[in-house]
């Protein structure tokens, strides 16, 4: 499948710098490499803001953007070429690689920025910069900026205002294209089949990081990795929200929940899903389980132009509620146990998140003091939960240990919304056909 086209980078690039408007500067560094130990470093990722504007995954790089400005609007500094560098650490665009492939309308070496930023900075009245998300590069930013102050004597003048650049820049990734859509529809589909590989591999005495490892060989066969550290807990081990130890064996009788997502061409996926170890659901553990998955589809259902962002939330708090007065686990009227929140003891995290470049992606959930309103193109998880501790005080010892969750990718469309893990079944009676048939 093709990457995200060039020509979307660059109308990227446009929208952004018609937002910020002239007499102004953006200025995106790329992520730092990280050293893992020693002088072992961590894979490289990118980061995603810049990703998103540039295309381009090298380190030491610097993006910048200068709406209106006649010599050259899009600017990049990056690694020069060094052929012995090369030959250790792999190929670099360079420079000349940076315009002619990248479409920078100029780029110099990174080793030449403080003698030149200065100058793009000169006689701008606003600097648009994610403040924060690179500690270590915000001090050459207000360096720059600092310096420039100090030369207004003779004449030179300086930005009077730095601007969150993610306030703007976040709010334009929320809306998904159909270049980004197509990415995010194959990161469901891996990792769908991943799911699916696990559920068939499952079996009793197996040691979680087993199924681990059936799920990284299918996403790196299709060119994909992680885009979070898997979660593979069974039993008990299911109601530890971020499990990852994934080193227990697995036990007959016990459920076991996967919580893994790929990550493809800079798109994530994040698929949840929980199934016996045996491939058949006791009666207790149906019992939850359709409770959860009655909470899935209710949620789903509101993610459709026009319902705001916590529509879902309510409609999965309802159904798990209502499930866990039949279950006897909570005693009351329903609306009134809503309002006190009681099912967060068995329930307690929100329904979903947004999903894009980043697990977690950006985008604001509130508008001022309102709920967001979705609109096409918005990409979202659906992941309600019931976890029942082990230890859990006045519960059936048939329903203790028991931890349940069913996640999906949503995106809302023009008449309602599109599951894009539908690959993976999430109706009891699918997973045990397809673990009997395994």
């Amino acid at each position: 499948m093709k990457a995200v086209p060039r020509a979307e980078f660059k109308r990227r690039r446009r929208q952004l710098m018609r937002l910020m408007g002239r007499d102004s500067i953006a200025i995106v560094p790329a992520a730092p490499v990280r050293l893992r130990n020693s002088d072992v470093e961590y894979a490289y990722r990118q980061d995603s803001d810049f990703h998103y504007l540039t295309g381009f995954d090298e380190p030491e790089a610097v993006a910048i953007l200068i709406p209106g400005r006649a010599q050259a609007e899009y600017v990049m500094f990056v690694r020069d070429r060094d052929p012995a560098r090369e030959t250790w650490d792999g190929r670099r665009a360079g420079p000349a690689g940076a315009t002619r492939d990248y479409d920078a309308d100029d780029a110099f070496p990174i080793g030449d920025i403080d003698e030149i930023l200065p100058g793009l900075l000169e006689n701008r009245e606003k600097v648009y910069y994610a403040m924060g998300t690179h500690p270590e590069f915000d001090q050459r930013v207000v360096g720059w900026v600092n310096g420039l102050r100090a030369q207004s004597k003779h004449g030179r003048h300086s930005p009077q205002e730095i601007v969150a650049l993610d306030h703007v820049l976040h709010d334009m990734r929320l809306f998904k294209s159909r270049a980004e859509l197509a990415m995010m529809r194959e990161a469901a589909r891996i990792a769908a089949a991943a799911h699916v590989r696990a559920m068939r591999a499952s079996a009793p005495g197996r040691p979680e990081y087993e199924l681990a490892a059936e799920i990284t060989h299918e996403f790196r066969r299709h060119n994909a990795d992680h885009s979070y550290l898997p979660i593979v807990g069974g039993g008990v081990n299911a109601c530890i929200l971020h499990y990852r130890e994934n080193d227990a064996l697995l036990r007959d009788g016990d459920l076991l929940l996967i919580d893994a997502g790929c990550e493809y061409q800079g798109y994530a996926s994040d698929i949840t899903r929980t199934f016996p170890v045996n491939g058949r659901f006791t009666p207790a553990q149906r019992a939850v389980y359709d409770i959860v998955l009655e909470a899935n589809l209710a949620a789903t259902a509101k993610v459709r132009p026009g319902n705001h962002w916590n529509e879902p939330h309510d409609a999965a708090v309802r159904v798990i509620t209502q499930g866990l007065v039949r279950l006897g686990l909570l005693k009351g009227r329903v609306p009134a146990l809503e309002m006190a929140q009681a099912y967060r003891r068995y329930f307690m995290h929100r329904t979903g998140h947004w999903l894009g470049m980043d697990v977690h992606d950006v985008g604001d959930y509130k508008v001022g003091d309102e709920w967001r309103v979705f609109e096409p193109g918005m990409v979202l998880t659906i992941e309600p939960g019931i976890y029942i501790a082990a230890n859990a005080r006045g519960v059936p010892k048939r329903l203790r240990g028991i931890g349940i969750r069913i996640e999906d990718d949503v995106v809302v469309t023009r008449g309602g919304c599109e599951v894009l893990t539908e690959g993976v079944p999430k109706r009891a009676e699918d997973i045990e056909a397809l673990m009997e048939a395994a």
